[in-house]
């Protein structure tokens, strides 16, 4: 082999070595926010803009509410609803809730209520 060839593949082997994996097994990934007001009966919005593909999702709430339910619908057109119906304290978590098996994920609606006047919901997934 040339020097040169070789010179080149040990770069791109050290290269290829020093980049860290996109996404571990368990990692949480952020699949979006919105924010749930007190007195409405219509779910709050998240559009993704790239399709995610999770097999879990939890819901954190940034003040006090009330949290009903999240529909979520796949890519393929498909909508599930998962169901909580439970008080979400100031920066608590809910527990993971499982989907049958990884899907990807296009759009979620959060439905609930504010405790306030507005409160701040993030939507995270597992992969």
């Amino acid at each position: 082999m040339k020097t040169n060839t070789l010179l080149s593949l040990i770069c791109v082997y050290a290269t290829l070595l020093g980049i860290p994996t996109a996404a571990q097994a368990d990692d949480r990934i952020t699949l979006g926010r919105t924010i749930v007001f007190k007195n409405t009966d219509y779910g709050a919005d998240i559009p993704l803009v790239i399709c995610r593909r999770v097999n879990a999702i939890q819901v954190k709430a940034d003040r006090d509410m009330y949290l009903q339910k999240v529909k979520i619908t796949f890519k393929n057109g498909d909508t599930k609803t998962i169901r909580f119906y439970r008080d979400v304290g100031k920066d608590k978590t809910t527990d993971w809730r499982k989907l049958a098996y990884k899907r990807c994920v296009k759009k979620l609606e959060v439905f609930g209520k504010s405790e306030n006047s507005s409160a701040g919901v993030r939507v995270y997934g597992r992969q």
